[in-house]
């Protein structure tokens, strides 16, 4: 599978017919989308000691990020995620919750993240799970 780098890369998919998407937050998803399936076969990665090895380069690729999250989130979320595939019409609950809570911590809506991280996920990886979100969310522009 090729490794797409851009948000133009990712416009050759089409947007999910879904009210809480727009262009760059179908972008985002389908990046997450793309890094998830790619992560599949990989091993997960424990949250904390992949946020520490992250914080320490400034210089990482976002797909870093992206990557490191994807291989995280289910112990983040206490579950697998659900992902579909990129460019499918359908947004399953978890990749909703996702592009909310990264809408919301881009738009600087601290009470809504914390909504949103506070029904979902537990103390000790709330801060890991934004650290990496936000390093991916810097490279689109989600109103």
């Amino acid at each position: 599978m090729p490794q797409l780098q851009t948000s133009a890369d990712l416009q050759q998919y089409p947007s999910p017919a879904s009210p809480v998407q727009d262009e760059q937050a179908t972008a985002l998803l389908n990046h997450l989308r793309i890094v998830g399936l790619q992560c599949r076969a990989r091993a997960r990665t424990d949250l904390f000691h992949a946020c520490a090895a992250l914080s320490g380069d400034s210089n990482v690729a976002r797909s870093a990020y992206a990557e490191v999250l994807m291989r995280c989130l289910s112990q983040a979320l206490g579950r697998q995620a659900i992902l579909h595939r990129p460019g499918e019409a359908e947004v399953s609950f978890d990749e909703a919750w996702l592009v909310r809570l990264a809408k919301a911590l881009n738009g600087g809506d601290t009470a809504s993240a914390t909504f949103l991280l506070n029904s979902r996920v537990p103390v000790h990886a709330r801060r890991n799970l934004v650290f990496l979100l936000q390093g991916i969310t810097d490279q689109f522009s989600l109103d």
